[in-house]
């Protein structure tokens, strides 16, 4: 799989339908023989791109004061160790925090107290300040090329599902760009992967919106094989109304059949009670015959 055959797949997807609004490009990566069980066939692993994706990254800070003055120049959100308190006993506020910001840096000789307050809510989230992605630091770092690093990484994790999904850029960003963007993930993640293409089932592209384009897949194979698909689901939709509109008649005629009854059972009754009656009074006429 090369470059090329991505942006194939990029130009192919522009031809669909359009949207009212800017969709993002996605990549899907599906993979195949893996035991997530075991750890260390787990995916989790930081990945850069050499472009922006088209999405604002978000950095926060878990930091002393020692560092605090030049991550409020370079990092979006600074939170020093005096203000922890409160995120320590608010699990709402550390929640919000983890949703809203992408990336936690935290300086070293504190991480116990990051650990402590944040852990039980950034583990989980997979945000927890990451040696291996070079975001625990010391109290005397330059956050500045840490921070510029991370707006163009990506964190890759596939510990439950075989399949990664990710944002690679925008649609109106230069196609250039994303295709660039989609190459460098696939093929970083391709060779940290224990057999490398044989653990990759197939690479996808798709806009927010749209059905996932296969990388690879030649577009007018792909527009016959989509074509016989539609068809196939019009004639199952159409054999499903058929059968929708004949248990529909049938719950009319059973309807139709208990209205009748239910409207036909009292002159029934009628007619069960008169001959009850009949009876009763031949009874009491005889009775009265033989008194005589």
């Amino acid at each position: 799989m090369e470059k090329k055959d991505f942006k194939t797949a990029l130009d192919f997807l522009k031809t669909l339908e359009k949207r009212k609004f800017k969709q993002s490009v996605d990549l899907i990566i599906n993979l195949k023989n893996l035991n997530l069980k075991q750890n260390e066939q787990q995916v989790d692993t930081f990945i850069q791109v050499p472009f922006s994706r088209g999405k604002k990254i978000k950095i926060c800070c878990l930091c002393g004061p020692e560092l605090a003055a030049n991550a409020k120049e370079n990092c979006d959100l600074v939170i020093i160790t005096d203000d922890f308190v409160k995120y320590q006993s608010d699990k709402k506020l550390v929640k919000k925090l983890a949703n809203e910001y992408d990336f936690f840096i935290a300086q070293a000789n504190i991480m116990p107290e990051v650990a402590k307050t944040f852990g039980r809510v950034l583990g989980p989230k997979a945000k927890m300040p990451n040696p291996k992605a070079g975001a625990v630091v010391p109290p005397n770092a330059n956050l500045k090329p840490i921070v510029e690093k991370f707006l163009k990484t990506i964190r890759l994790t596939a510990k439950t599902q075989m399949c990664i999904k990710t944002r690679v850029g925008k649609e109106e960003q230069k196609d250039e760009e994303v295709v660039d963007n989609a190459f460098a993930i696939f093929d970083q993640l391709r060779k940290i992967l224990p057999q490398e293409m044989n653990n990759i089932k197939n690479v996808l592209l798709k806009l927010t919106m749209s059905r996932p384009v296969p990388v690879g897949v030649n577009p007018e194979e792909l527009k016959k094989r989509w074509e016989e698909i539609d068809k196939h689901q019009e004639e199952l939709a159409k054999k499903r109304l058929a059968e929708v509109r004949e248990e529909q008649a049938d719950k009319r005629k059973r309807s139709a059949a208990l209205k009748k009854a239910a409207k036909e059972e009292p002159e029934e009754k009628s007619k069960s009670k008169k001959k009850k009656e009949e009876k009763s009074e031949s009874k009491e006429e005889k009775s009265e015959e033989a008194a005589e």
